[in-house]
């Protein structure tokens, strides 16, 4: 038996429960992973509230780090190897949990288990937007919500890097201060000021050829603003909830945008393209071109207040669950 966080409903916070499991041995091509460490990410928050429909009950949680303990028939992987994961389906949050191997991918020397539950989900959707779902070049401008939060601040160093300008939002003069220091070169509090007028002014009335909004409600309609014509609308994520359905004339008369809805299952769908992509997080980790910071610990028996403080807006950076 092992602990682990499971619901039986969808809601708030409080239908995470905290308890005892049973772990069977690893079947073939699978792996059991003692975790050490566990991401926490907006999408858990959608797999408990419902807004992505889980089979009740359920494990939760998609990302973690630890130590291969037992291993099944065909599998590469040796106990006592360091991997992680943010692609292997759902039960991150638990003290042990059984994984597909090939969706693991091994922690390279130099980075430790926290660094990795706290980067891998954020590092990898940060490599798939600006280097596959639009590839971000020197020279070029972006905006980006919520450039304080845990994507926010891999994504502001890595554009940073490449010799992007990028333009971020932010709902405190804190948080301002963060993403700032973190790669962002203009940054926006939407609480004071106005977004669209303010990235007008920045780049001098031509707005922006791309967009990366994981935000959804309340920021949609502003993204769609602040395109330049044919640009492109990257909706990843809906941490104020799903945008109400689009009209699609709506894009013709904003000037012919695009606009496309992201996943990591979709850019990792190889075994070969999530080890590259984990790569290219990884070589820039230990590079010193992206630093993780992570600026909450929980123990993963108290996973509710972690959620409200998430959904809460009372987090930066990276925070994992300690199991």
């Amino acid at each position: 038996m092992v602990k682990a966080v499971r619901i039986y409903e969808a809601g708030g916070p409080e239908v995470m429960q905290w308890e005892e499991v049973a772990l069977d041995a690893p079947g073939p091509g699978m792996v059991t992973v003692e975790n050490r460490a566990i991401g926490l990410n907006y999408i858990d928050t959608y797999h408990r509230s419902g807004l992505y429909p889980l089979a009740l009950p359920s494990g939760i949680g998609v990302e973690g780090a630890g130590q291969v303990s037992a291993v099944g028939a065909g599998v590469d992987l040796q106990v006592g190897d360091r991997v992680a994961y943010c692609s292997a389906g759902l039960g991150a949050y638990a003290q042990a949990l059984n994984l597909p191997a090939s969706r693991l991918v091994k922690i390279p020397d130099g980075i430790d288990f926290e660094q990795a539950a706290a980067c891998l989900l954020k590092g990898q959707t940060t490599e798939y937007l600006l280097q596959r779902t639009y590839p971000l070049r020197a020279g070029e401008t972006c905006l980006f919500h919520a450039a304080a939060g845990g994507v926010g601040t891999i994504f502001g160093q890595w554009a940073k890097s490449i010799g992007a300008t990028v333009i971020g939002t932010v709902g405190s003069e804190e948080k301002a201060a963060q993403a700032l220091a973190h790669g962002f070169t203009h940054v926006i509090n939407y609480r004071t000021e106005d977004v669209v007028q303010r990235v007008l002014d920045i780049t001098h009335g031509e707005k922006v050829p791309v967009v990366y909004d994981g935000v959804g409600r309340d920021t949609f309609d502003i993204s769609l603003d602040c395109l330049q014509t044919r640009g492109l609308m990257v909706s990843f994520g809906n941490a104020s909830g799903a945008p109400a359905p689009l009209d699609l004339q709506v894009l013709a008369n904003k000037g012919s945008l695009f606009i496309t809805r992201p996943t990591m299952v979709s850019y990792t769908l190889t075994q070969q393209e999530l080890q590259q992509s984990s790569d290219a997080l990884f070589d820039r980790v230990l590079g010193g071109v992206v630093h993780v910071e992570i600026n909450q610990r929980y123990a993963l028996s108290d996973v509710q207040q972690a959620h409200r403080d998430l959904e809460g807006r009372k987090t930066t950076g990276s925070t994992v669950l300690m199991p």
